[in-house]
């Protein structure tokens, strides 16, 4: 420990800061010293050591003075060290905390781990001796100007300025984010005004505009989401706003569940209406709650759980008896369907395959055979042949 001596912490001009870690213990030898939780920094031409609570207490050591560092292995209750073997004290070494040591290494003890990179740092550094290539100045440089006579940070201090400034900036780049999502918002708003007046415009003009370019217009609109979304805002909370938001729903997906067979699950219907909403997205509950008015309300639409828990959306005009018909018929033609074969068939989901396969069993129509295969459904022969 003889080999340190006090330093103000301030790297000096044409020195680099390499790598530093926190909660460093130092070991005269095999002895414990008073430096017990600090800073420990590795530069290109020092080892500094900073007191984490007196910042005032600083001390350093020139790179020139290690001879080579090894490893030391963490044990039970130890933790793990870097030893430093150094090279006899100089004669006009400038003041330190230890006048003389009876050893020639110092121990590094990490506490809250780190000693890995720094070993690796810290062999970098020793072997490319860049302190020789690298002289270094004085510790301030004077400005001119009306700031002449301050020193200029280039340690601890000025990382922690570095810091500060990498904040603000970092502030400063949220907020301009966030006036661009304002920005954005208030040109969606304005597109959804125009889609809304061109719908109008549709309306008005049926007869003036062709059946293709009808169609053509449609399509714009739907790319562009709904008019005039139902929103927590317009609409308010509770009750009130769940009832507007299912007449919403039956209105824009009564068509797309006749395309689809009369019926859709809630997992497609939650991204087809948000696609359609954009920036004002829905919440699966606010969905759910909605969807479990449609019925009370005499919509066209209702909200349909199966045993297994899945939950549809379905036309009130779809007839559950002609679907398992259906089914039933597929399955004979075919002899025997997975739920993976019979969705392809029919051009659904594999989830509402199986549900109409199950409710086709439940009902009678079809049997099971469960295998390490899968799940395969038959016809009922007992039913058709008796």
């Amino acid at each position: 420990m003889d080999r340190f001596c006090w330093s103000s912490g301030l790297l000096e001009l044409g020195e680099t800061l390499v790598v530093q870690q926190r909660g460093v213990r130092l070991y005269d030898g095999e002895e414990k010293v008073k430096f017990e939780s600090g800073v420990l920094l590795l530069s290109t031409h020092r080892l500094l050591w900073r007191d984490q609570k007196n910042h005032e207490c600083c001390i350093a050591i020139p790179l020139s003075q290690v001879v080579f560092i090894e490893e030391q292995a963490a044990g039970i209750g130890k933790s793990a060290k870097i030893v430093v073997h150094l090279h006899p004290a100089s004669s006009n070494k400038e003041p330190g905390p230890f006048q003389s040591s009876k050893y020639s290494y110092i121990k590094l003890s990490f506490k809250e781990h780190g000693q890995i990179e720094f070993y690796r740092r810290f062999s970098e550094e020793i072997t490319q001796r860049r302190w020789e290539n690298m002289p270094t100045g004085q510790t301030f440089q004077v400005a001119k100007g009306p700031q002449a006579g301050r020193t200029r940070a280039i340690g601890i201090v000025g990382i922690e300025r570095k810091l500060e400034e990498k904040r603000k900036e970092t502030d400063k780049n949220i907020s301009e984010a966030f006036e661009d999502l304002s920005k954005l918002m208030e040109k969606a708003k304005e597109m959804v005004e125009l889609s809304k007046s061109i719908a109008n415009k549709i309306k008005e003009k049926q007869g003036d505009i062709t059946e293709d370019e009808t169609i053509r217009f449609k399509s714009y609109l739907l790319s562009m989401g709904i008019a005039n979304p139902v929103t927590r805002e317009t609409h308010g909370s509770g009750t009130h706003y769940h009832m507007q938001l299912a007449k919403q729903l039956a209105g824009m997906l009564q068509t797309p569940l006749e395309e689809r067979g009369g019926i859709m699950s809630l997992t497609e219907v939650y991204c087809l209406v948000n696609r359609a909403r954009g920036l004002e997205l829905l919440s699966p509950e606010d969905l759910v709650n909605a969807c479990k008015m449609l019925e009370s309300l005499k919509l066209p639409l209702r909200l349909r759980i199966f045993d297994s828990g899945v939950m549809v959306l379905e036309l009130q005009s779809h007839n559950e008896e002609e679907m398992v018909a259906s089914a039933l018929e597929t399955v004979s033609e075919k002899g025997s369907l997975t739920a993976d074969e019979f969705a392809k068939l029919v051009g659904m989901s594999v989830l509402l395959a199986k549900e109409r396969l199950l409710l086709a069993e439940k009902m009678g129509h079809l049997c099971r055979d469960d295998s390490v295969e899968g799940l395969r459904f038959y016809p009922n022969l007992f039913l058709t042949q008796s």
